[in-house]
């Protein structure tokens, strides 16, 4: 026995000194190796022979390997040769090429971009360990280089240049070259490299490539070009070509039908390229596994054709313009496909998901439309049934504004692979369903923003795993009842948007928690109780914060904040008090970052700290109103270099105001509601920016006259009120000059003379007014969702970028003018249509001009509670838009003009109290719908609704179309013969009487005979 256990081990030691006989001869070598055991030679030999050596190691390793049926060797010794790579550097050649490289792109007029080559040393040997530089692991020969020059300081003009080819020629072995240069216009000479098989050119310059018409990219698979670049007839040349991607090109035109002939490809993108052109031509290319279209203007219906690309794993022609039905059919043939996006385009009529009966690979379906954006005005025409869904596992679901009725579909409860969910704007109703987020755990994106779903609490649970949630959406819905505590468990949140809900009670604490969210919306909701101290001191990356519109109490933020992110902050209409010093984001926030700050509609007192304002220095739009603000408004004003927005309206600031507020980034000043004083001319004379759209200056205690040559240098002016202050003189015919004004009020003030005749010639429309105009800084997060999806082509990765909503961070303009006799507030889209002239209760005189009536786009006109004489002219009816007009209250005579009687949008008309005389207009139209208050203190007019008979006055005529021109010989005679027919009358009468009177006395039987 214990002759068999002696003899077994030695076996086992045999064996084992067997098994390191590979192992042994591997350390001698390595140590021949790093012990420079080379033969005395150069580098380049001794490389050569290191290449050659490695590879005789690697073998013998994955021998050893085998023999030990372990793979503790085979990971052991490449650890080693590693270790042993690592003691060469690149080769020599190629280094001193980079080192050229560089010092061509240093020529470059004013660049400065140094961090991007800041490793690229002389005294450095291995140029593989360089940025953007990367070499084959054995051979140390640069197969990867990037070239990044994007230094914002070079010319535009001078900095254009043409890369050397001959610069790239000690790169033999280079298979992905990439340039990024705004300025690379194109090559000198030919790109000689033959293995070369990734090419990209990104420059906005760029308008030509290397020469390839001599066959030395003929490896070449994939090339990407972006620039200004359309030579289609070179590309031909490269027959290899697998993936061609010219996205972001200035084309600008047609859809050149050369791509058709490219037959080779299998991924092509046209992204952001074209305006117009045909489909057609892309059905013929029959190996194509991807195609993106996005971005572009091509209209027309999708062809039907493209059910012939039977390889198709992504289709993509979202942002289109796209019209009528989405042909069904073509999906019957796509089996292959992974990624459908057909939105934002134009398309109608029904959409059903049994059409995609055979795309059970289908990943991402993406059909939505939005309007949010601010300046849009369209409406989706697309109706998505969602009824027999395929048998697929969807990653991203995008059917926003697909008018969904019912529930949110059942079937997403089964998708476990989803990151994209969107079905805000649409008719869903019922409750949250739990289920939506449970085993969810890839959901990055959840958006069922404007719907009816009712929920109470939100369907949290402890248990749910959402760590991944990025963007939560669901404002403009009716949630109600309390938020859980522990919704800070969303600790990946982004985005988060409860807004314009029925959401109360307290702001949980653990929203602290969420210390990557970036945009936190509880606004419009009854919200009380003060912001917890976690919040402000947990949430670090917050860069949006809007609160507006609740109950909440306490300072505007806690004492202690760590909001350093913070650049949006919407605070207005709650019930915040205290002044401004002991507001937490004074001391504990990074003022300098904050871009909006919206405080107005709360109870915050004080003055204006002196040195508070200077320190916001990238503040574009501050509204400080219906506080209880004092005091004069301080000069650190001047310091706001970027102010955009200005309100400081209905609070009790006096005293003059500052001259520096004439900055030319001033674009709205709201002054009104205050107790500023001093002239007109002090006041805002130094305001002459060319850039201002709106001046409110209403109900002040400013004085004097309008300076002509101040008010010509607002050009781009398209809302003036000055009423109610105590301004005299003139209106300047200067005023002729704001050719954009829309609203003009000068109400309420001592203004005498003419009305300036040249009014007219001002449009009073939407001539010129651009979208965007009242929506002053949106701002709006990209969110990109990566797809790991297998095209089979292994070089392109598709993304899908989400954008929230413009209106998540805008100021929208808003304006009060007085228009149907009462006054109106006007607020964002609404002004792009509005426009109107008050001139009510100053001292002017005159008559009204016949011009006048050129302002055909105008909808308010207000000339009331003046001295204005003569008649009313008949142009007024050419006012075709006009819904007030009110010339009440002045000294106008003669008859209101029947022609009046087509203003058909006419919803308020008033000319009380004048001397006007006549028959009131047939009561037709909108005629028909005015009360006797607009035509009361007129004793000379008569006819309905006025209770005056037009007989009772002498059978006057009725209201003649043209008033006639007055007649002073006429009026005397018409008055001699009323007053002698009066007198003449009144004889025979007294005559009448007296016969009768004496013949009852004289023969008084003849009356009793007569009884």
């Amino acid at each position: 026995m214990s002759h068999h256990r002696s003899r077994h081990h030695h076996l086992r030691r045999s064996e084992n000194e067997e098994s390191f006989i590979p192992f042994v001869a591997l350390g001698r070598t390595l140590l021949g190796v790093f012990s420079g055991g080379f033969p005395d030679c150069g580098l380049e030999d001794k490389r050569r022979t290191a290449s050659t050596t490695v590879g005789y190691l690697f073998n013998v390793l994955i021998l050893l390997a085998i023999m030990e049926s372990s793979y503790f060797w085979l990971v052991f010794g490449s650890i080693a040769l590693v270790h042993l790579l690592q003691t060469f550097g690149c080769i020599e050649q190629e280094r001193i090429g980079l080192l050229k490289l560089k010092e061509e792109i240093y020529k470059l007029p004013k660049f400065d971009d140094a961090n991007e080559f800041s490793t690229w040393d002389e005294h450095e040997t291995d140029c593989c360990k360089w940025n953007h530089v990367k070499c084959d692991l054995l051979t140390k020969r640069v197969v990867q280089l990037e070239l990044i020059i994007s230094s914002p300081k070079i010319d535009a003009k001078r900095g254009l240049w043409y890369l050397n080819s001959s610069l790239l020629l000690p790169f033999q072995e280079l298979y992905n070259f990439s340039i990024d240069s705004y300025f690379l216009k194109g090559f000198h000479g030919v790109l000689n490299l033959s293995k070369l098989k990734m090419l990209k050119l990104r420059s906005y310059s760029l308008t030509d490539i290397p020469s390839i018409g001599n066959g030395t990219l003929n490896s070449l698979k994939s090339l990407s070009i972006g620039g200004n670049f359309s030579n289609f007839q070179e590309l031909m040349k490269l027959k290899s070509l697998d993936v061609l991607d010219m996205s972001r090109n200035g084309f600008g035109g047609h859809i050149p039908s050369v791509i058709s002939r490219m037959a080779s490809l299998k991924s092509l993108s046209f992204r952001g390229c074209f305006r117009t052109g045909s489909l057609q031509g892309f059905c013929r290319l029959r190996n194509l596994v991807e195609l993106d279209l996005s971005w572009n203007r091509l209209s027309g219906v999708i062809p039907s054709c493209l059910g012939s690309l039977t390889s198709l794993k992504v289709l993509d022609l979202s942002r289109n313009d796209f019209v009528g039905k989405i042909p069904q059919t073509i999906f019957q043939n796509l089996k292959l496909l992974e990624y459908l996006s057909l939105s934002h385009n134009k398309l109608e009529g029904p959409f059903t998901f049994s059409s995609l009966s055979a795309n059970s690979r289908l990943k991402v379906l993406l059909l939505q439309f939005s309007s949010d954006d601010v300046y849009s005005t369209s409406i989706n025409k697309l109706k998505v049934d969602i009824e027999n869904p395929p048998n697929f596992q969807l990653k991203e679901l995008g059917l926003s504004h697909c008018r969904l009725n019912g529930t949110i579909p059942s079937f997403l409860e089964n998708q476990y692979e989803l990151k994209l969910v969107d079905l805000s704007h649409n008719n869903l109703v019922g409750q949250f369903p739990t289920w939506l987020l449970v085993n969810k755990t890839n959901l990055q994106v959840l958006n069922l923003r404007k719907n009816s779903i009712s929920s109470p609490p939100l369907p949290l649970d402890t248990k749910i795993n959402l760590t991944n949630l990025e963007l939560f959406d669901v404002s403009v819905n009716q949630i109600h009842g309390e938020l859980p505590n522990f919704i800070g468990m969303l600790s990946g949140m982004r985005y988060l948007n409860l807004s314009m809900n029925y959401l109360q009670g307290n702001i949980p604490a653990s929203i602290g928690d969420m210390k990557f969210l970036e945009t936190l919306d509880l606004s419009n909701n009854n919200f009380s109780g003060v912001i917890p101290q976690h919040l402000a001191m947990g949430c670090v990356s917050l860069i949006v914060l809007k609160l507006s519109n609740n109950a909440l109490q306490g300072p505007l933020l806690p004492e202690k904040s760590n909001l350093t992110s913070l650049r949006y902050l919407y605070l207005d209409n709650n019930q915040f008090s205290g002044g401004l010093f002991s507001q937490g984001f004074l001391n504990s926030t990074r003022r300098s970052s904050i871009s909006i700050l919206k405080i107005n509609n709360n109870f915050i007192t004080g003055e204006i700290p002196a040195d508070w304002l200077g320190d916001f220095s990238y503040m574009r739009s501050l509204v400080l109103s219906r506080n209880s603000f004092h005091g004069l408004v301080p000069a650190s004003f001047c310091r706001l270099q970027y102010l955009n927005f200005l309100d400081l309206s209905w609070n009790h600031f006096h005293g003059m105001i500052p001259s520096c507020m004439n900055r030319s980034s001033v674009r709205y000043m709201h002054l009104q509601g205050n107790k500023f004083s001093g002239t007109i001319q002090h006041a805002l004379s130094g305001l002459s920016s060319s850039q201002l759209i709106t001046l409110d200056v209403r109900d002040n205690e400013l004085s004097g006259k309008i300076n002509p040559d101040w008010i010509s240098s607002l050009s781009s002016l398209r809302i003036l009120l000055l009423k109610g202050n105590n301004l005299q003189g003139l209106i300047p015919s200067q005023i002729c000059h704001l050719k954009n004004i829309t609203i003009l009020d000068l109400s309420s003030n001592n203004f005498t003379g003419r009305i300036p005749t040249c009014l007219y010639q001002i449009p009073f429309g939407r001539k010129g007014l651009s979208y965007g105009t009242f929506h002053p800084n949106p701002f709006s997060y990209t969110f990109d969702i990566y797809h790991s999806l297998e095209y089979g082509i292994g070089i392109h990765s598709i993304s899908t970028e989400y954008l929230t909503p413009q209106s998540t961070t805008y100021v929208e303009e808003e304006i009060e003018f007085m228009s149907k006799s009462r006054s109106e507030s006007y607020k964002g889209d609404i002004l792009y249509y509005m426009s109107g002239i008050d001139l009510s209760q100053n001292k002017l005189t005159g008559p009204i001009h016949n011009e006048l009536g050129n302002l055909t786009g105008i909808h308010t006109l207000n000339l009331s509670h003046n001295d204005l004489t003569g008649v009313i002219p008949t142009s007024l009816s050419n006012m075709k838009e006009i819904e007030s007009l009110d010339l009440s209250c002045n000294k106008l005579s003669g008859q209101i003009p029947q022609e009046l009687t087509r203003l058909n949008f006419l919803s308020v008309f008033s000319v009380a109290f004048n001397d006007l005389s006549g028959r009131i207009p047939n009561i037709q139209g909108q005629f028909g719908t005015f009360e006797k208050s607009s035509y009361e203190g007129n004793p000379l007019l008569c006819g309905p609704p006025l209770e005056n008979n037009c007989f009772n006055l002498g059978r006057l005529p009725p209201a003649s179309i043209t008033p006639e021109p007055e007649d002073p010989f006429r009026d005397a005679f018409f008055k001699g013969f009323l007053v002698s027919y009066f007198a003449a009358f009144s004889g025979v009468i007294s005559f009448l009487y007296y016969i009768g009177f004496f013949s009852s006395k004289r023969w008084p039987f003849k009356s009793k005979m007569r009884n």
